[in-house]
C-alpha cells in the first residue's frame, strides 16, 4: 500500500514514541526500580504495588487534563503546539532519570509519573492527528502500521541495550549501562519526532475565537450536557474502558510479574524483545483483516485472547509459561489497540475529533488507574502476584459484552 508523506510522518512517530514504552514503561525502568527497592528493603511484592501506584497516579493527572486540553487543541494551531509541549515533558523527564541516586526509589517513581504524564499527554494528541492524516477507508490499515512499525523501530535501541549489557563491552557498571539506556531512549524519541513536527499538519480544525480557553470549557460542558446524542460513541468509549484498561495493565506490570516468578533479569529482556518482533506482523496482520472482516469482529478476538491470557496467568509457575503468554500478548496487543484508535477516528465528528479524542484518553486513561491499582491490591491481599493478574479478566469480560452491543457506523451525517 503506497503511503502519502504525512502518512509516513504520523507512523513514524509511533517509531519514535514507542521506545519509551519497552525501554521504559516495560523494561528497564521496572527492573531498575525493583533493584532500587530491593535496596531499600522493601518486598518484591511491595514494590510491585508501588509501581502500580505510581502508574496509576501518572495516569490520573494527565486524564484530568485531557478532556479539555483536547477542547482546546480543536482550535487552528493549538494540536501540535500541545503535542510538542508533552513530548518536551517526557523527553526532559526520562533523561532526569539519569540523576537519581541510588537509593532514591521515590523520586525515582515521580519522575517516572511525569514522564508517563508527558508521553500520555502527547499520545492524546497524535492519535487525534490520525484523522488529519488519512481518510476513513485507510485508517484501520494506517493506525495498525502506526502500532506496528512502533514495535519494530523501538526494538531498535532495546537490541542496542541487550548488545551493551550481555557484551560487557563498554568498561562501565550496571547503574550507568542503565542511564545509557534512558538516554538512548530519549534521544531516540526526539530525532524520529522530527518528521511528523516537519510534515503532520491540522486539517480538521475550529478557527480560533476570542477567550479560547473560556470558550472552549463551554464547548465542552454542552458536549457533556448533550452526551445522549452521541450514545453510540459513549457506549464504545465505556467498553473501550474496561477492556483497554486489562491491556495497559498487562503491559505495564509484565517485567514486574516476571520478577516475582523468579525470572531472570537477562530471560526478561530476550522475552520482551520477541514480543515486540512478534507483535509487528501481527499488527499489520489485524490490520489488513479488519479490510476485509471489518473492524469490530478483529477487536472481539482480540478481547477474547486477552481473557485466555488472564486465565493461563493462574497457572503460571516457570519461565515457558511466560514465554507462551508473552507470544499470546505480543500477537493481539497492538491489533487490539490500533483497531480501537481507528475504529473511534470513524465515529466520531472531525472538526471536533481533539474534544472526542480526549474522551477517548480519559476513558482509556481512568481506567488505566483502576488496572494497576487493583492488580496491586489484589496482590497485597493475597501475596500472590497470579491472582493480581487473574482478576483483569473481569475487565474484559464486561468490556467484551459491552463491545457487542456498540453499533456500525459507516456514513455519519458529521464526518
Amino acid at each position: 500500500m503506497k503511503m502519502t508523506k504525512q502518512e509516513r510522518s504520523w507512523i513514524m512517530q509511533d517509531w519514535a514514541n514507542s521506545a519509551y514504552s519497552i525501554m521504559i514503561t516495560t523494561a528497564i525502568l521496572p527492573i531498575y526500580f525493583k533493584g532500587i527497592a530491593h535496596n531499600a528493603g522493601l518486598s518484591d511484592q511491595m514494590s510491585t504495588a508501588y509501581l502500580g501506584y505510581a502508574n496509576s497516579i501518572g495516569t490520573l493527572l494527565i486524564s484530568l487534563l485531557a478532556p479539555i486540553l483536547g477542547t482546546i487543541a480543536d482550535y487552528r494551531f493549538f494540536k501540535k503546539r500541545f503535542f510538542s509541549l508533552f513530548t518536551w515533558l517526557g523527553i526532559f523527564t526520562t533523561i532526569s532519570f539519569t540523576f537519581v541516586p541510588s537509593d532514591g526509589w521515590l523520586l525515582l517513581l515521580i519522575l517516572y509519573a511525569c514522564s508517563l504524564i508527558g508521553f500520555a499527554g502527547a499520545n492524546i494528541f497524535y492519535d487525534a492527528f490520525l484523522i488529519d492524516v488519512t481518510t476513513n477507508s485507510r485508517m484501520d490499515m494506517i493506525s495498525s502500521a502506526g502500532y506496528a512499525f512502533g514495535y519494530l523501530g523501538s526494538s531498535i535501541p532495546f537490541i542496542l541495550f541487550i548488545i551493551l549489557q550481555a557484551t560487557g563491552i563498554l568498561p562501565i557498571s550496571q547503574v550507568m549501562l542503565v542511564n545509557i539506556g534512558f538516554l538512548l531512549t530519549a534521544l531516540w524519541w526526539m530525532l524520529f519526532t522530527v518528521p511528523f513536527w516537519k510534515n503532520v499538519q491540522q486539517i480538521h480544525y475550529i478557527e480560533p475565537e476570542p477567550r479560547p480557553v473560556r470558550t472552549s470549557f463551554k464547548r465542552l460542558f454542552h458536549t457533556i450536557r448533550h452526551i445522549g446524542e452521541h450514545k453510540n460513541i459513549v457506549l464504545f468509549l465505556i467498553a473501550y474502558f474496561f477492556y483497554i484498561d486489562g491491556v495497559d495493565t498487562i503491559f505495564r506490570m509484565a517485567t514486574s510479574y516476571g520478577i516475582d516468578l523468579g525470572i531472570s533479569e537477562t530471560m526478561l529482556i530476550v522475552i520482551l524483545l520477541v514480543t515486540q518482533l512478534i507483535a509487528f506482523p501481527s499488527t499489520i496482520l489485524y490490520g489488513r483483516l479488519a479490510q476485509r472482516f471489518q473492524t469490530k469482529p478483529l477487536i472481539l478476538v482480540a478481547i477474547c485472547i486477552y481473557v485466555i491470557i488472564c486465565i493461563y496467568a493462574v497457572f503460571m509457575k516457570s519461565t515457558l509459561d511466560f514465554w507462551l503468554l508473552a507470544v499470546l500478548v505480543g500477537t493481539s496487543q497492538g491489533g487490539i489497540q490500533a483497531l480501537s484508535r481507528s475504529y473511534f477516528g470513524k465515529i466520531i465528528p472531525k472538526k471536533r475529533a481533539n474534544e472526542f479524542y480526549g474522551f477517548y484518553n480519559i476513558f482509556g486513561k481512568f481506567s488505566a488507574i483502576m488496572g494497576p491499582a487493583l492488580l496491586g491490591i489484589i496482590t497485597q491481599i493475597t501475596g500472590k502476584t497470579q491472582l493480581g493478574v487473574a482478576s483483569l479478566i473481569i475487565l474484559f469480560l464486561v468490556g467484551g459484552v459491552l463491545f457487542l452491543f456498540v453499533k456500525e457506523e459507516k456514513d455519519l451525517n458529521f464526518l
